[in-house]
């Protein structure tokens, strides 16, 4: 819709023919979720309903991984309950140990931290070493 609002036209009829044109030619019958209830009309409003909409949409977890891994081991135990074969429970058992041992193994994500403790007591006493060198080579104070 590229037309511009014509001058002296309140700005709300022009919308509202504009919009009423778009429905008579069908331009909104290909949208999705065209025809169907509007989802969660009976839940309390949230100011992020979309940002939360759009992770789920996309299969984003803003789960951390360890917690993701807890989730989806007592998901596995539920369903395990109800598996109809011995070889389905040990299959989907399985797949959640080969899980949870890659987890033990690796690192958690993100960058190392390349540190070691600080040995405080080497620390401080190159400190002193320093703080003499400094002081003997001034000299005494005047």
């Amino acid at each position: 819709m590229t037309e511009r609002k014509p001058p002296g036209v309140p700005f709300e009829s022009w919308v509202d023919r504009k919009i009423r044109e778009a429905e008579e030619s069908g331009a909104f019958s290909s949208l999705p979720g065209f025809g169907k209830p509007l989802a969660a009309l009976d839940t309390p409003y949230d100011d992020l309903w979309w940002v939360k909409d759009k992770l789920h949409r996309e299969g984003v977890s803003i789960l951390p991984q360890a917690l993701r891994l807890r989730k989806d081991t007592e998901d596995a135990l539920i369903e395990a309950r109800t598996a109809p074969t011995e070889r389905a429970v040990r299959e989907l058992l399985d797949g959640i140990n080969e899980r949870i041992e890659a987890m033990l193994r690796r690192p958690p994500p993100g960058p190392m931290l390349d540190r070691k403790p600080v040995d405080v007591d080497a620390f401080v006493a190159q400190w002193r070493a320093e703080r003499e060198a400094d002081s003997g080579a001034q000299g005494p104070p005047h």
